[in-house]
């Protein structure tokens, strides 16, 4: 069996490791090391990657196309929190940036020859709040204004907006996008300006995780006064990585690892603090072990492979994943 276990890494402007990327490429640096002369006695191989970008660029879906997870068995990798939670309930993601282009005029003087962009750009936005009260409550649709105009006194001819639109699974994430789509195109068309919606590469996918590869995980933290169970719990959802592509091209899990107090948000100033605390640092150590142990199950239990190997199925891969 080869295992991956991945080595994470990435920050956060102006608060740096604010969602603890630190900890990740630590702690899967120190199950490589731990790992690392047990592989041939044992029968197994380990793959310890370098995945780079997770904060919106996609790293590992880049890597998985230049085929770093062909063979790969199972994949594995931590993520630091404010509690102990066996899944993190992830979900699909894709970044839009929309462009608007009307006719510039002077405000005052000829405004009849003006087609304004920037009111392209709020009814879109407006479209799109109406829009929020018929999507499913696990979707989210969030945007901002990156440019509006030069000055009051000209009629805008340019604005440009970003939008983040996401939905349970990435097979959903489809029709969600159309109907973003519409809702821009629409003001669009009411103001008599040109959309440009330019929906960029690397989408996120849901993350499926692999439940006999976790259960073996829980039952390897609870050795290290780590309990939580296959429950999803109440408020922990709504975030993306790119391990939910991965999470499809081969069995996958993505645990979370206590750090700071409950309550404590990741992609804030007080849980950058907290990533480089003493709990912190047992973390990294405590994880390392964990997914050590882990990937020797996957490399000395025959039968968990199998049950691992039957939970992924056939490997279909949707479209988008990669």
């Amino acid at each position: 069996a080869t295992v991956a276990v991945l080595c994470e890494y990435d920050a956060l402007p102006g608060i740096g490791h604010a969602c603890g990327h630190n900890i990740i490429a630590a702690a899967g640096l120190g199950a490589g090391l731990a790992l690392a002369g047990l592989a041939q006695e044992a029968g197994g191989r380990l793959k310890l990657m370098g995945t780079p970008a997770e904060e919106g660029g996609g790293g590992k879906i880049m890597m998985a196309r230049k085929g770093a997870f062909d063979g790969v068995t199972a994949s594995m990798m931590i993520h630091p929190a404010d509690t102990e939670l066996a899944r993190m309930n992830a979900i699909a993601i894709q970044h839009c940036l929309v462009r608007y282009v009307g006719e510039a005029a002077h405000a005052a003087v000829s405004p009849h020859k003006g087609r304004n962009a920037l009111d392209a750009a709020v009814l879109g936005y407006m479209n799109i709040a109406a829009l929020r009260q018929h999507i499913l409550p696990t979707e989210r649709i969030h945007g901002i204004f990156l440019n509006g105009g030069e000055k009051p006194n000209i009629v805008p001819r340019e604005s440009t907006m970003d939008w983040y639109v996401r939905s349970d699974t990435i097979k959903s994430l489809q029709p969600l996008k159309k109907r973003v789509a519409s809702c821009l195109e629409g003001s669009a068309v009411a103001t008599g300006c040109q959309a440009e919606l330019d929906w960029q590469p690397n989408p996120y996918a849901d993350i499926v995780d692999n439940m006999p590869l976790l259960s073996a995980y829980i039952s390897n933290a609870a050795q290290f006064g780590r309990m939580m169970t296959t429950d999803f719990l109440p408020g922990t959802g709504g975030g993306s990585t790119d391990m939910g592509n991965i999470s499809y091209i081969t069995p996958s899990i993505h645990p979370m690892i206590a750090v700071s107090p409950k309550g404590v948000s990741l992609h804030t100033p007080d849980f950058a603090d907290y990533a480089i605390g003493e709990p912190a640092m047992k973390a990294i150590l405590d994880g390392a072990k964990i997914m050590a142990m882990t990937t020797i199950d996957m490399w000395t239990n025959e039968a968990l492979r199998a049950e691992v190997a039957a939970a992924f199925g056939d490997g279909a891969i949707p479209e988008d994943v990669l």
